[in-house]
């Protein structure tokens, strides 16, 4: 039956040409545009390296601290990581690092901004990186502050011309450090990982920031399989209640909490002040509207085409009911002709995407950024495919199944 459709889908295509292209122009365009959303997300959430464990992985990535009529937001500081989120039941490995921060570096005369962050050792075993040269420093250099760095394959174009880097020396900041290690480049929207260059904690200029709960700091856990982040984060809580704050005549609460990032992102945007549930379901749910919305005025076009598109098979569907089709076997048909005319669309919206995410690759908007279409945006795009040809399939075949034989017979609707 599924077949016979199809074949009946394909010859109606080929009989109004033009019909069929316009429909398949605002079919493959909502694609693109809504497939291309889908990639950005996951380029920026997904499980891609070296945030490999994306199941186990949580972060503090801010710290709030509050009072009656005060409010402070931050990233978290290193007092409040070291001393509160050490340690915590159901964390394997745990590690401090900082924000990636601006750092000058000259080559030549020529000053070169570089992105550099500030890491523990653990870092190292959390996040997976892809080591193209040496490897990553260890807790006896943290330990003794030696001046070491990883850096990034553009970095190592950047200050030694694609050489081999290993064991060479750049400055950053009025500090000088040894390259030990070379690893691919890591998107710059990838919050837990990316960098420039990654160097020793404890080679800050001063230890001042070892006194701050709120800072340019990040705590990192993963996870023992298993474990619950909602426990983990319920003794955070507890433990920060405990905190001694450093003004507590504007400031009675301090909250931080882990979480993953898209986590963190609705949270800042749906949270109500002082609140930490990260609310994740309302941040897919405004998604999900935003797409509607996007999806409705083609939609409303492809049906209009649609109806169009049918009216010229009155006479067809009259025939069809006189000899006892049913409407449910009507509707079906004109939605798995619309199903089908979608995933034909689809198939030219997957290729048109491919090219724009490649040309946004290669513009460098977004730095170190490695966009394509991988088996989640694939999929994601099947069934927005799927779900478009549906949505705007129904009606269309809802209203010429229930056209009267006769009426039909004469090519006219109802």
């Amino acid at each position: 039956m599924l077949l016979h459709y199809l074949k009946t889908a394909w010859k109606v295509f080929l009989r109004r040409k033009f019909f069929t292209l316009i429909s398949l122009f605002g079919i493959s365009f909502t694609l693109v545009v809504l497939t291309v959303a889908v990639a950005l997300l996951d380029h920026n959430f997904g499980p891609h390296p070296p945030e490999v464990h994306h199941d186990r992985t949580r972060a503090v990535l801010r710290a709030t601290m509050l009072g009656e009529h005060n409010t402070s937001n931050s990233g978290a500081g290193y007092k409040l990581l070291d001393r509160y989120a050490r340690n915590l039941p159901g964390v394997e490995i745990f590690s401090i690092a900082s924000q990636p921060a601006a750092a000058q570096s000259f080559l030549g005369g020529q000053k070169i901004t570089l992105q550099v962050r500030r890491t523990d050792a653990e870092f190292w075993r959390i996040l997976a990186f892809d080591f193209l040269e040496g490897g990553p420093f260890d807790a006896r250099d943290v330990a003794e502050a030696r001046f070491v760095a990883v850096i990034n394959r553009a970095t190592r174009d950047r200050l030694f011309a694609g050489r081999p880097a290993l064991g060479l020396t750049f400055e950053a900041d009025g500090q000088r450090f040894r390259v030990v290690g070379v690893v691919g480049d890591v998107p710059t929207m990838r919050r837990m990982s990316s960098a420039d260059a990654w160097v020793p904690l404890t080679t800050a200029k001063t230890d001042a920031y070892k006194n701050d709960l709120l800072g340019p700091f990040m705590g990192i856990a993963l996870l023992e399989r298993g474990a619950s982040a909602r426990q983990v984060n319920a003794e955070l809580s507890a433990r920060l209640k405990r905190a001694e704050l450093p003004d507590p005549k504007n400031y009675d609460r301090l909250i931080a909490r882990f979480e993953t990032p898209l986590e963190n992102l609705a949270r800042s945007l749906f949270g109500a002040r002082g609140e930490e549930e990260p609310h994740l379901e309302r941040l897919w749910a405004a998604i999900a509207i935003a797409g509607l919305l996007f999806m409705l005025l083609p939609t409303v076009n492809l049906v209009n085409l649609n109806v169009s598109r049918m009216m010229e098979r009155a006479s067809e569907i009259g025939v069809r009911k006189a000899f006892g089709a049913s409407s449910r076997t009507l509707v079906g048909q004109f939605v798995v002709e619309n199903v089908a005319l979608s995933l034909i669309g689809a198939v030219a919206g997957f290729v048109l995407t491919e090219a724009v995410l490649r040309a946004v690759t290669a513009s460098g908007i977004l730095p170190y950024a490695r966009l394509g279409i991988n088996f989640r945006v694939f999929f994601s795009g099947v069934a927005i495919a799927v779900f478009f040809g549906v949505l705007s399939g129904v009606y269309p075949a809802w209203r010429m199944s229930r056209m009267n034989p006769v009426q039909a017979l004469k090519g006219a609707s109802r």
